[in-house]
């Protein structure tokens, strides 16, 4: 790709409190220098400047975020030069290895002026990753709302209604909104715990095609032993409306999460990266989705996996300056991919070997299962941008260290 003709570079240091801006000319000397805050005006700012030194294209740390989001908006070229990369470049203005972010946005700036023709420029996502997105985006909503509404259901009958609780697997599942339904309080529930209460249950039970392993018996035990709850008077008036109203609520959105689940099979069916995702273990439908709605479809947005890893937060951050060195949790990062990753990998070990190995010995060094899994996160992003940059899917066989796993095993 050639690059855009202009006579002046920009790079930006950004994090999420404040962002270093450096725009130099075409002899490398700056000529415009300024921080701002990451907010509207900050932004603003940044703009404001870029247009006014005539700067096209501008070198960033990392491909996604508010800033790349911002200026894509804008009609800037964004080129992506990695966190390792901008190490490396470091020393071609000196040996200290100090890191500063002004410097670091010089750096970047400098680095688009010698070496215009070696980096990609970040493109959006295409419309068919743009929807899936918001798909999945919408799902997770959905989600949160139901276990809000589910958490609310609970916390009336626990109060009014105890011996729901506990009645079948879980609350929000059909056989439980069935009953709940039928039988919104303890009133309409004696019913079944009357004289031959365990034919009428059984009855039911067969009306509504339940397919569980307990009997009959044992769920109106469950009924007749637990704590009582509110019989009479306006306050069990009032629970049996409420229950009524929250299963007929979880009802709906059990109803429309399943709607959009299958219009998330259906993009991730037709999106040219979906068999890349969905050969990954455990991934499945909504997994494999989430992946790669968050991770996207510009290559150029990821240069190499410790890029993918640091924007996903399973990559610790460090900090190094003089002789001081710390190594802390990334909390600046694409929070939605962290979520989608960690979910992921750490359900691996379950289907595959290498995981499970790389998870227990984070383990044995004594991390705890929220480290570890981020540890298992991060080995699996080398993988799993490889997979992606080379437009394969995965393959275990070409993992060699699974290979010998599997061979020790056998």
């Amino acid at each position: 790709m050639e690059a855009t003709p202009t006579s002046t570079y920009a790079g930006i240091d950004w994090s999420w409190g404040h962002h270093a801006l450096c725009i130099i000319d075409e002899h490398g000397r700056r000529v415009e220098e300024v921080t701002v805050s990451h907010t509207r005006p900050g932004l603003a700012t940044i703009t404001a400047l870029l247009r006014r030194r005539s700067v096209a294209r501008v070198g960033i740390e990392r491909g996604d975020g508010p800033v790349v989001e911002h200026l894509l908006r804008d009609g800037f070229e964004v080129v992506v030069i990695s966190a390792r990369q901008v190490a490396s470049l470091r020393a071609r203005h000196g040996s200290a290895g100090n890191k500063d972010d002004r410097f670091d946005a010089f750096v970047l700036a400098d680095a688009l002026r010698t070496d215009a023709g070696r980096w990609a420029v970040v493109r959006p996502d295409s419309e068919e990753t743009l929807a899936l997105r918001m798909l999945v985006r919408a799902r997770q909503d959905l989600v949160g709302h139901r276990i809000a509404v589910h958490n609310q259901l609970l916390a009336t009958l626990q109060h009014n209604f105890p011996g729901a609780v506990g009645l079948f697997s879980q609350l929000d599942i059909p056989i439980s909104l069935a009953f709940l339904r039928r039988f919104p309080s303890e009133a309409r529930a004696a019913w079944l715990t009357a004289g031959g209460g365990e034919l009428r249950m059984a009855h039911w039970l067969t009306a509504n095609s339940y397919c569980g392993r307990h009997t009959p018996r044992r769920l109106v035990d469950h009924l007749t032993t637990a704590a009582q709850g509110r019989t009479i008077g306006a306050a069990a008036e009032a629970s049996e409306v409420i229950v009524t109203t929250l299963v007929d609520v979880l009802t709906e959105l059990r109803t429309q999460q399943d709607a959009l689940e299958h219009r998330i099979r259906e993009a991730l069916l037709a999106h040219p990266d979906g068999p890349i995702f969905q050969s990954l273990p455990r991934a499945g439908v909504i997994r494999a989705a989430t992946l790669l709605a968050e991770i996207g479809d510009c290559r150029a947005r990821f240069p190499d996996a410790p890029a993918l890893a640091a924007a996903a937060g399973v990559a610790p951050s460090t900090r190094a300056s003089g002789k001081h060195r710390t190594v802390s949790y990334r909390r600046g990062c694409n929070k939605q991919l962290r979520a989608a990753l960690v979910d992921w990998a750490q359900d691996t070990p379950r289907a595959n070997a290498w995981a499970s190995d790389t998870y227990q010995r984070a383990r044995q060094r004594g991390a705890r299962h929220p480290h570890a899994a981020r540890i298992l996160a991060q080995s699996w992003t080398r993988i799993l941008w490889r997979c992606w940059h080379d437009h394969v899917p995965y393959d275990p066989d070409l993992h060699g260290r699974l290979a010998v796993l599997q061979q020790q095993a056998a």
